[in-house]
């Protein structure tokens, strides 16, 4: 298989490294020891070409991780690029196939490449599925890290089916489109007893919680995980009817995921 450059030889690998959940919360960052591996640790600080969703982040992120394992190239000097981002509305738009293929291009040329993002895993939830699948396309090795992933962690403790679930993203922005989706969503986690997680932008998370209380039956269980691995973490799973009587507070400078089953 031949390069975007026209050569040919080995290719190098694409790793996805995890990050903190802690981005943007006002309180003391959480030790990278108590949420990432050593040996990621050891992989991101071995590592000169990074493709990030934000450059400022992606530095910050490292500047950390050189305060455990000493990075081998002076962060300076680390080539950093940030995937393109869609313009205001077009969230779901795609990346342009040759800024795609210039990301990837020191993969292609048999260096290593890390993939990150500004929290937990990229490429869920997350920018980076598309530079995943064009590396997969060109034979480049995916080598996913252990880390936290936000979904994963406010599932297992949701005390929700974590046999049968499903993460639906985003809920629409308009209130009719989005109440309409609120009770679409209980609909199918009554009927299929498969539990529905969402994620909202920091700072809609009261509106979307509104929602929720708004549209769901009763007796439906909602949980709303915030914060998770760090000290102020939280995750707490009721009936709506009790949500109601007694809402959170939610912070807005970070994500929150919520998560209904039918009863």
């Amino acid at each position: 298989m031949r390069d975007s450059a026209g050569g040919s030889g080995p290719r190098g690998t694409l790793y996805l490294v995890p990050t903190p959940l802690d981005f943007g919360i006002a309180a003391a960052a959480t030790p990278l020891e108590d949420v990432l591996p050593l040996g990621v640790l050891r992989r991101a600080a071995s590592l000169r070409h990074w493709v990030c969703e934000n450059a400022k982040t992606a530095r910050a992120f490292l500047k950390r991780v050189d305060a455990v394992v000493p990075l081998s190239t002076a962060l300076q000097a680390l080539d950093i690029r940030e995937l393109p981002r869609p313009r205001k509305g077009e969230r779901h738009a795609s990346v342009p196939a040759e800024a795609l293929a210039a990301l990837l291009a020191p993969a292609l040329q048999g260096e290593d490449v890390g993939l990150c993002s500004e929290a937990g895993m990229p490429a869920v939830a997350d920018p980076g599925a598309e530079l995943v699948a064009l590396a997969q396309r060109e034979g480049v090795a995916v080598v996913p890290l252990v880390g936290p992933s936000a979904l994963l962690l406010a599932l297992a403790a949701s005390g929700m089916n974590g046999q049968s679930f499903a993460f639906v993203g985003y809920l629409p922005v308009e209130e009719a489109a989005r109440a309409a989706r609120v009770r679409e969503l209980e609909a199918l986690a009554r009927r299929q007893g498969q539990t529905q997680l969402m994620i909202e932008t920091p700072y809609r998370n009261g509106a979307l919680l509104q929602a929720l209380l708004t549209h769901l039956g009763p007796q439906t269980r909602l949980s709303i995980a915030c914060a998770l691995t760090t000290p102020a973490g939280w995750t707490r799973t009721r009936q709506v009817q009790e949500w109601r009587r007694s809402p959170p507070a939610l912070p807005n400078d970070q994500p929150a995921v919520f998560a209904i089953h039918g009863g």
